[in-house]
């Protein structure tokens, strides 16, 4: 770990740094761990710059997302993306529809959308069948464009399924190669637009349903030989993504999140 790690304050001053109105804090930030009086201060810094936030949660339990469903209301986030899975937790699809329809009084009361994210166990068919049965506009799918590879599916398989059910996009750009004992393949982040991700020909699939309300920026950056070395890459890498998202017709409108 670094001497000192980004608080929410430093990711939403980055945030309005890049130019960007939309910010994702995720469960390696858990907000449910922020001081009261640190989360009125987050709120009201929210506030004032007019930033899109959305909240990211791990491990789907009926009181971890009634919890987070109150976060969510506090913070006015109107997305909120779940993992399903915690060390130790796997809940069944049954299990993920029953919780899910429990809170949906409370989703739409709050006026959240839920986002699901494809991570790793599940296939997509498994994932859709989740929402259709739930059957609620506002619950989707948070659609990361590399999770499926754990679960064994390509990219094109994953967004012919889930496409119609994302209202979230992880924009996480990667390649594939082999090593140099040509004994399997090497998955590994890249900046965005230099990987092997479409994303122009992504984000005309997704906006063909309507569903999508934010696309946010992820990177699988590489450890370097140092930990100093793998921050500036991470940076590095921000500012190349960033600078290539901005130049794509979906993301020129103002307040395009």
């Amino acid at each position: 770990m670094p001497d000192r790690s980004f608080s929410a304050f430093d990711l939403v001053n980055r945030t309005l740094d890049f130019g960007l109105d939309c910010l994702q804090i995720g469960d390696n930030l858990p907000l449910h761990r922020l001081p009261e009086s640190e989360g009125r201060e987050l709120k009201a810094l929210l506030t004032k710059n007019d930033l899109r936030l959305e909240i990211g949660a791990r491990g789907l339990t009926e009181k971890r997302l009634r919890d987070y469903i109150g976060l969510a209301a506090y913070y006015q986030a109107p997305l909120l993306r779940f993992v399903t899975d915690l060390d130790g937790y796997e809940p069944t699809t049954h299990t993920i529809i029953a919780i899910i329809r429990g809170a949906l009084p409370e989703l739409r009361n709050a006026g959240i959308t839920l986002g699901i994210e494809n991570h790793d166990r599940f296939k997509a068919a498994d994932l859709s069948a989740v929402l259709t049965a739930v059957g609620e506009p506002t619950v989707g799918i948070c659609l990361d464009t590399v999770n499926s590879l754990g679960a064994g599916e390509d990219l094109e398989r994953v967004v012919s399924e889930l496409a119609p059910f994302t209202v979230n996009l992880h924009v996480k750009d990667y390649t594939i190669s082999r090593p140099t004992h040509q004994m399997g393949f090497v998955v590994k982040g890249a900046p965005a637009g230099q990987g092997m991700l479409d994303l122009p020909q992504l984000l005309d699939r997704l906006s063909a349903y309507g569903r999508c309300e934010s696309a946010i920026l992820e990177q699988w950056v590489p450890p370097d030989d140092s930990l100093n070395a793998t921050i500036n890459r991470e940076e590095q890498w921000a500012i190349e993504s960033i600078q290539y998202l901005k130049r794509l017709p979906a993301f020129q409108a103002k307040k395009r999140h």
